[in-house]
């Protein structure tokens, strides 16, 4: 039994997709899954133009860490100054995430492993070597690596050695 405290929790605001969300985001992540949920009752409902028995939060773990979503309005949308970073061991790993977190989402990937899927929220899907190119003792290949990363949207550690070996 997991006794470990989480002092911050993410909290996510959606329009009205925060259930969908949840259930998006357990699919991609293993050792993942939906905690709890709470329900807008008739005054929260009205109060909020929600229906009444309408999904209000839903708490959800993804690997060991939890977040709740909030079906909130429109009124607050997801930006690029706020990203969940995910940390990679392997290429395969940074392209199975990279390829479900960005399946439907903004087409217009960012450069160096960010991405926004499909309800709006910034990723950064990092390989953990990414830092020893980028902090190579040798600084020239170091630099090479920057240049490198600098060109890639998904980050592909192939040619991130290819760049520091050259």
């Amino acid at each position: 039994m997991n006794t470990r405290f989480q002092r911050i929790t993410p909290f996510l605001w959606f329009d009205d997709k925060a259930e969908e969300a949840a259930h998006f985001y357990v699919s991609v992540f293993d050792n993942a899954r939906i905690l709890a949920s709470t329900r807008y009752g008739k005054e929260a409902a009205a109060a909020s133009g929600r229906a009444a028995g309408s999904i209000m939060t839903i708490a959800f773990e993804l690997d060991g860490h939890k977040f709740t979503a909030l079906n909130g309005g429109p009124v607050f949308n997801f930006t690029p100054a706020l990203s969940l970073v995910v940390n990679c061991h392997t290429q395969e790993e940074v392209d199975h995430y990279w390829n479900k977190l960005s399946a439907d989402g903004d087409p217009t990937a960012q450069q160096c492993g960010w991405l926004k899927d499909r309800y709006g929220l910034s990723w950064q899907i990092v390989p953990t070597q990414l830092v020893d190119y980028l902090t190579h003792a040798d600084a020239a290949k170091a630099q090479k690596a920057m240049q490198a990363m600098l060109k890639m949207k998904k980050i592909d550690l192939a040619v991130l050695q290819q760049a520091t070996e050259a």
